[in-house]
């Protein structure tokens, strides 16, 4: 019987089918293998970023130690334009030699660059930089100091302009907390550039205890707002006149929609808490206010100084120094325009790109990616941002929250002192890579997705959420034995320099008011962890005195009085650093502070002299 001996086979073959699909499924995961995992697992060989992305993402350091890179754009031809800067925001550092502005080209698909050329202003022909650069028909449009200039592209070979630049606009504001320059330029050829504004909250005296509000704010006639030029014409002047709108403190980060919506986002104010004790509590200096994300609007106001938006609440409410009451009290603010999207407090957005390419997954395209720089005045708790998000957008309005899509740029630690890069730039480059500038090492990274149409649902990281509590002060790197008390393991350092008239008490408990751990100080955020200062505020270790001789007298004297106009550094620092400090609280901190200055010479037989 033919038919049934085939069926009798055809059994046999179905169960031995069974028995090795049982074996299988219960085979451990890790020796499981298909072109998808094999694929991932081979698709970044040359990843030597150290970020955190997404699956299917791979990044390459496309350049390195090019200066302090700040925004870029990409040039038809796919050569990587990058302005760079100088000055008080980097403590002043040497800058890079060459031009300020770099050309960065890759011509054999390793994802670096293997051609770097300068070009533009030098130190010696009195250049200083600048963040600002974008492309428009055949010119390249740079910010360098008080202007923008442009240079025609190059071509036949040369990546890198010939022949002088052409100003466009100049007599652009300088000085102040912010004097960059970002710009973007339209289809149509409008150039909507950034003045962001001098103060911090438009005080009589800035960023200083209880200062009220100049009213109005004069400021607003010449900074604190986008102003529009046309990028076909020469020689114009800044003024009044070319305001586009206003009410925006600070507009790092542009963008342009496949719509043609015009978005910039908002550095929110700082200080909240150093400044009005009495109205926020500590924690709220580092939760208060949202940065933003706007749509920019002909004639709009978005707020500054009156307002600031409290993502508590939802809404602008008025700022203290024009007689808000944490977040109680809207007045003026019912007739400013709303944020479109909110991010955590001071993260810093310092530039935007709209993503409208195809090598990306859809779930990328048709938002925009921002770059935070990273927080400083949310000590004495953690620092945050240091990344870049990815916000989704529909229409004239944000699409869901925000998503962290590259992490680790600082490294171990986030904070200005510590961090090791800090995102400052954004382009899209031609095949639809993403490029992201660090304004501290100078380091450009290259985004590529490698994942195939397999991963297009690629797994996401939410943003923290904008109510989130501040987390923990902060505490010493070396924290006291047991952790039972928080001056247990002070025995270890007593042998420390002790100023004449201190003790060594005063100086252990002007360290804890130094770190935060006491009367809700933020000193660290402008002068670092140690002492050892960033671009915010001086070192105060020894190499330099700014505002006194150095003695214990004379630092007790600027801390009670603070530093309303700095001398090198673009951030005030406000009477007892923000903070209500008694007398002795001010005496403990001098003393820890004149400790720091003298530790490096400790022992040496020489004497200290500050100039």
């Amino acid at each position: 019987m033919p038919l049934l001996s085939t069926y009798r086979l055809l059994s046999v073959l179905i169960a031995l089918l069974a028995m090795l699909c049982v074996a299988d499924s219960n085979a451990p995961a890790q020796t499981q293998s298909s072109p998808e995992t094999d694929n991932e697992a081979q698709a970044c060989p040359n990843d030597d970023s150290g970020l955190t992305l997404p699956p299917g993402f791979c990044a390459t350091v496309f350049a390195d130690d090019i200066g302090h890179a700040r925004h870029m754009v990409v040039a038809p031809s796919g050569v990587l334009y990058v302005n760079t800067w100088s000055g008080r925001y980097y403590g002043n550092h040497k800058p890079h030699a060459g031009g300020f502005l770099v050309a960065l080209q890759n011509k054999t698909g390793t994802g670096k660059a293997e051609v770097a050329e300068r070009f533009g202003e030098t130190v010696l022909s009195g250049g200083a930089g600048g963040t600002g650069i974008g492309i428009h028909g055949r010119w390249i449009y740079a910010e360098i100091n008080d202007r923008i200039v442009r240079y025609a592209l190059p071509s036949g070979g040369s990546i890198v302009p010939i022949g002088a630049p052409t100003t466009v606009v100049s007599g652009l504001p300088l000085g102040g907390d912010h004097p960059m320059h970002p710009f973007i330029i339209d289809a149509k050829g409008s150039m909507y550039v950034d003045v962001a504004t001098a103060t911090n909250s438009c005080q009589v005296k800035n960023r200083t205890l209880k200062s009220p509000g100049v009213d109005p704010c004069t400021e607003l006639e010449t900074r604190g707002g986008i102003w529009l030029y046309d990028a076909e014409k020469t020689n114009q002047i800044f003024s009044p006149a070319q305001r586009f709108a206003t009410g925006i403190r600070n507009a790092e980060g542009f963008a342009i929609d496949a719509t043609g919506h015009l978005l910039v986002t908002q550095h929110g104010r700082d200080q909240l808490h150093a400044n009005w004790p009495d109205l926020f509590q500590p924690d709220q200096e580092a939760t208060l206010p949202a940065e933003e994300l706007l749509l920019l609007k002909q004639g709009g106001d978005y707020g500054w100084p009156e307002c600031y938006y409290d993502q508590f609440v939802q809404k602008l409410v008025l700022a203290p120094e024009y007689g808000g009451d944490d977040g109680k009290t809207v007045g003026a603010c019912a007739n400013k325009l709303a944020p479109i999207a909110a991010f955590p407090a001071h993260w810093a957005p310092n530039a935007m790109a709209y993503y409208d390419k195809k090598q990306f997954p859809e779930h990328y395209r048709g938002g925009v990616f921002v770059a935070f720089h990273g927080s400083w005045n949310r000590a004495p708790y953690p620092q945050g941002g240091y990344n870049v998000v990815y916000q989704p957008l529909a229409g004239d309005h944000a699409y869901g929250a925000c998503e962290i899509f590259a992490d680790g740029f600082a490294g171990a630690v986030k904070s200005p002192d510590k961090a090791e890069h800090r995102p400052s730039g954004l382009a899209v480059g031609v095949d639809g890579s993403l490029y992201v500038s660090d304004d501290i090492r100078g380091r450009i990274y290259r985004i590529v997705y490698k994942g195939g149409a397999v991963r297009a649902s690629a797994q996401v990281t939410a943003c923290p959420s904008l109510t989130a509590p501040a987390g923990a002060v902060v505490e010493a790197a070396a924290n006291p034995p047991e952790g039972t008390h928080p001056d247990a393991g002070a025995a270890a350092t007593r042998d420390v320099p002790v100023p004449e008239g201190a003790t060594w008490e005063m100086v252990l408990l002007g360290e804890r008011i130094y770190k935060g751990q006491a009367s809700g100080a933020t000193c660290t955020g402008c002068h670092g962890e140690s002492g050892q200062g960033n671009p915010l505020g001086p070192d105060l270790t020894g190499k330099k005195w700014l505002w006194s001789d150095g003695s214990f007298a004379g630092i007790a004297k600027t801390i009670a009085e603070g530093v309303s106009q700095p001398k090198q550094y673009r951030s005030p620092m406000p009477a007892m650093g923000g903070a209500q400090l008694t007398p002795d609280q001010v005496a403990a901190v001098a003393a820890y502070v004149w400790s720091l200055s003298h530790r490096a010479v400790r022992g040496s037989g020489n004497h200290v002299d500050h100039p």
